[in-house]
């Protein structure tokens, strides 16, 4: 799936969202939101690196919530984009992949290891 394919999915979740629970989806709103949802994977994170309570959540539940949060993240980042008319995929390039010297396809990059386990 193409990043615009995904943004306007994404877009059409958070319009239905802010309608059903009468929210207007501002440039304020946008960046709160998603300053909450830093929060929440600040929180996820802690629990699974033992730096903060466990609240009765398995290994397996604070895992799942850390993936979700950073999901949660993900789509934030992509419709606060599209409310302000940023290209997220030209600014990757532009400021990322500018630096990479021949492209590298992702199966063949180390895996990432998972801090604190």
């Amino acid at each position: 799936m193409e990043l615009s394919e995904l943004t306007d999915q994404v877009e059409t979740v958070s319009r239905n969202y802010g309608r059903r629970h009468g929210i207007t989806q501002d440039a304020t709103w946008f960046l709160l939101k998603l300053q909450e949802e830093v929060g929440e994977l600040t929180q996820a994170f802690l629990m699974r690196s033992g730096q903060a309570r466990q609240k009765g959540l398995t290994e397996q539940e604070i895992d799942e919530r850390f993936r979700s949060e950073l999901a949660d993240v993900l789509c934030q980042v992509l419709v606060l984009a599209r409310h302000h008319g940023v290209d997220l995929q030209a600014e990757v390039e532009r400021k990322w992949l500018r630096w990479s010297p021949t492209p590298v396809p992702a199966s063949a990059l180390p895996p990432v290891a998972k801090p604190g386990r």
